[in-house]
């Protein structure tokens, strides 16, 4: 009688985000949905998330449409290794417009960036859209 290993449960693939909770109950459930997110902070890890994957779709459908690009064409741009993201500050200015401050780590033909910025989020019915940005020089 052969002996079978136990098989191991899948492990949860971890979110691109940095969040421990794995990227189906973090920004999966965002990202793979019609799923809104439910605040600003969680809006910005997801979309970080879908920088990662290539996902356009879902970054446009995330901008605010007074300040969304006709097209982002991410595949045309220099590959880029995300390495990670901090988020500083998160700040509820009222029901509908919200802060978020991070610091994205990312590598570009092997040559490390950083991009910290402080975006600006509205809540338009019951989504968060990201609108513009103000980049802190390091």
């Amino acid at each position: 009688m052969r002996h079978h290993l136990a098989r191991r449960p899948f492990m949860a693939l971890p979110c691109p985000c940095g969040n421990a909770s794995g990227y189906a109950d973090c920004c999966g459930r965002y990202l793979d949905s019609d799923t809104p997110a439910p605040t600003a902070e969680a809006l910005m890890r997801s979309r970080y998330t879908a920088f990662t994957l290539g996902r356009e779709g879902y970054l446009l459908a995330t901008w605010h449409p007074d300040f969304r690009p006709n097209e982002l064409r991410l595949a045309d741009e220099p590959p880029t290794k995300w390495l990670g993201l901090a988020i500083k500050r998160h700040h509820q200015e009222d029901a509908t417009h919200a802060l978020v401050e991070f610091v994205a780590r990312y590598k570009i033909g092997g040559r490390a960036h950083r991009l910290h910025e402080t975006s600006r989020f509205v809540r338009l019915g019951e989504r968060w859209h990201y609108t513009t940005g103000d980049i802190h020089p390091d």
